[in-house]
């Protein structure tokens, strides 16, 4: 019973960090100025390599899946299918994404990624972020994610003649 009562105590505060106030924090840090920012990164990065890297935040999840316990990976997922991300020649889609009102991080990387690089780094690059995000340095957190994911790639996958960028570079607001 005691074990039940936090479990909905704990579903209680995280609905009221979703409802209440994470928008305004998330509007505040990630304006205009900060998605280009973001997308220039992405951009030179895909420049010395074959990836393809999409940075999405999502300031809040609806009432219903935080009720129902949804997780940043588990949305993560879902997000990295909805928007295409696995839909490259090579497999080479990565995403970063951000539920800013848990400000929890999550990278999904197509299996032609996935099984180049150890999922060791990629927990790295998440923890840098999150305590970025804790610390009030988001946007540099952000940024400094990108850069050590396109540090990541270049190594991997290479840029060969005639390779093309597949999605687009803007990031992804939900």
């Amino acid at each position: 019973m005691a074990g039940e009562n936090r479990s909905i105590g704990a579903r209680l505060g995280r609905l009221w960090r979703h409802r209440w106030s994470a928008v305004r924090e998330a509007d505040a840090i990630f304006d205009q100025a900060a998605f280009d920012r973001i997308e220039a990164v992405i951009g030179e990065g895909e420049r010395r390599h074959r990836g393809e890297i999409r940075f999405a935040i999502e300031p809040t999840l609806d009432p219903r899946q935080v009720w129902a316990g949804l997780t940043p990976r588990a949305r993560a997922l879902q997000v990295f299918a909805e928007q295409g991300i696995w839909d490259t020649e090579e497999n080479t889609g990565v995403l970063l994404y951000l539920l800013w009102a848990d400000h929890a991080v999550e990278i999904v990387a197509d299996r032609g990624v996935a099984r180049r690089v150890p999922s060791a780094r990629w927990e790295a690059i998440c923890s840098s972020l999150a305590a970025a995000c804790r610390e009030g340095r988001a946007l540099d957190g952000v940024l400094a994610a990108l850069a050590a994911i396109n540090d990541t790639l270049a190594p991997v996958l290479p840029l060969g003649e005639g390779d093309r960028d597949e999605l687009p570079n803007a990031p992804i607001v939900l």
